[in-house]
């Protein structure tokens, strides 16, 4: 065990602060446009013409509207692929205007510094470091290949959620388990909900943990608990627990709501 646990927990939470009230950060988002619910190509309060097919977006603008290309005045025609979010090729000002795409649906999210939400951020309360949140646990991915749910999400839409296997654990003297997603750099991503949601926590939070070892052992630390993005904008579109991931106890442990 790390003996400073807790010191590495502070510089955590320091991070996640700083992480989510950046110019760029979660707080900054201010819409998200789906461009076939605007078939005229005009998206809500942004200049240009907004068209999508299967294999991107294209925009078209004039020097009037204010737009630029990586940097560059844009008047013309540009398609565009999708952004690694929050980076952008189009801004507008200081404003980033991210291509996106979900289950083939193309989208414009708009990130504004000068978010109000951002302004008026004061922290996310959380709970400090317990060691007894921290328990070792071991991933046993699905036999055969990853299993696709469909899930809710933050903005009412039913989305695939492409699940690797599970994750268990003894926390509280309770054998548990959480099905986990595998990311990239092959941590483990649970979404996850318990009795404290919406009782002075919020209603659903997402868990990382380490990329398990061969044996796949790896740690389950709740102290680490965080916020979903749709915790900090209404734009975001956060899937919602799958069936089996809502624990029958209180996780008083990791962060809890904003300040």
């Amino acid at each position: 065990m790390n003996a400073d646990a807790a010191g590495d927990w502070k510089r955590w939470h320091a991070h996640r602060e700083e992480t989510v009230s950046a110019p760029y950060g979660p707080l900054a988002l201010v819409g998200s446009h789906w461009i076939e619910d605007h078939p005229d190509g005009r998206l809500p309060a942004l200049p240009g013409i907004w068209a999508a097919d299967e294999d991107g977006v294209v925009l078209t603008a004039t020097a009037a509207d204010g737009l630029a290309l990586d940097g560059e005045p844009l008047a013309g025609e540009v398609r565009l692929a999708a952004d690694p979010e929050p980076s952008a090729r189009v801004t507008l000002g200081e404003r980033r205007l991210v291509v996106l795409v979900r289950e083939g649906i193309w989208g414009i999210r708009e990130y504004d510094p000068a978010a109000g939400a951002r302004r008026s951020f004061r922290g996310i309360d959380a709970t400090p470091y317990d060691p007894r949140w921290s328990v070792p646990g071991r991933f046993t991915p699905y036999a055969g290949h990853p299993r696709t749910v469909r899930v809710g999400t933050a903005d009412g839409v039913e989305r695939a959620l492409v699940l690797a296997g599970e994750l268990g654990f003894t926390l509280a003297g309770r054998e548990l388990t959480l099905q986990v997603a595998e990311q990239p750099d092959g941590r483990l991503w649970a979404v996850f909900a318990d009795t404290t949601g919406g009782a002075g926590g919020f209603r659903f939070r997402f868990l990382y943990s380490a990329a398990p070892a061969a044996d796949g052992s790896t740690t389950v630390d709740f102290n680490r608990a965080q916020l979903p993005q749709c915790a900090f904008a209404d734009h975001f579109i956060c899937p919602f627990p799958p069936p089996g991931n809502t624990l029958d106890l209180a996780v008083e442990a990791g962060e809890r709501k904003l300040a």
